[in-house]
């Protein structure tokens, strides 16, 4: 059973996670705001010239690169998060085990072991979603790589 000191640090470490997430998010946003001013700027003071124009896919960029570090960032609080609850109940099992009344500990044994196949899938599931933005960072640079290439001249009707 916790203790009310025990109870109100765990609510307390809830409040700073949820504190540093939502401190995250209003970051990401903060970027993607002055962003947006930055390209209005620029769309407003943009000339004529083959020197005042953007390449096409820059905000675009920008724009990815914004969420994406800020998913990043949100994805290593959650994985720290995710990390000190395993731990804890980890350790609850542990006591529960050492604790058990004689005959108990097969089944705390395999609560044990299903809590541990739950954090490999928990793993196995990171792990599979940092490959897929790892695919989507991949697609977007050839994807940008490809917008960068000039445009074949287009071929004259014949006559």
């Amino acid at each position: 059973m916790m203790t009310p000191e025990q109870f109100a640090a765990a609510n307390q470490a809830h409040l700073d996670a949820l504190v540093a997430l939502t401190c995250r998010s209003f970051e990401g946003v903060e970027k993607l705001v002055a962003l947006n001013l930055q390209a209005v700027r620029a769309t407003m003071a943009l000339t004529v010239s083959a020197e005042g124009r953007q390449h096409p896919g820059a905000y675009g960029r920008q724009v990815y690169d914004i969420a994406s570090s800020t998913q990043s960032e949100v994805a290593k609080l959650v994985e720290s998060q995710m990390a000190a609850a395993q731990e804890k109940i980890l350790a609850l099992v542990d006591v529960a085990v050492k604790n058990a009344p004689a005959g108990g500990e097969g089944s705390l044994a395999m609560v044990k072991q299903a809590v541990m196949t739950a954090n490999g899938a928990l793993q196995n599931v990171q792990q599979a979603a940092k490959q897929a933005v790892s695919m989507a960072d991949a697609s977007f640079d050839a994807l940008e790589a490809m917008t960068r290439q000039p445009c074949a001249p287009a071929a004259t009707p014949p006559a």
